[in-house]
């Protein structure tokens, strides 16, 4: 699976991007036809520590599934996105069933 990280004003470290792709990888055992994925991360300029913000967007045949948290730190909010799209997996999954 094609997984693209893009971070907006700052520099993710390999570290990071390691994790982010290691974790949406797995997605991809959960369903066949993830074609690739869209992970775009970002720092708002809040006083909020949970300021970090990880947005994953999932390439699927027909509508492509997205997810949007907001954490203290870009890790957490990763595996918040990931297991929204999960749920989101699973849904899509028994609609394509009852066609």
């Amino acid at each position: 699976m094609n997984v693209t990280i893009n971070s907006v004003h700052f520099k993710a470290d390999q570290k990071l991007e390691n994790f982010i792709q290691s974790k949406v990888e797995k997605l991809s055992g959960l369903f066949d036809g993830i074609l690739g994925s869209d992970i775009m991360l970002k720092l708002e300029n809040t006083e909020n520590p949970e300021n970090k913000i990880a947005e994953v967007k999932l390439l699927i045949r027909g509508n492509d599934l997205f997810a949007r948290k907001q954490c203290k730190t870009f890790e957490e909010a990763t595996d918040q996105a990931v297991e929204a799209l999960k749920k989101q997996l699973e849904k899509h999954k028994v609609k394509l069933r009852g066609k």
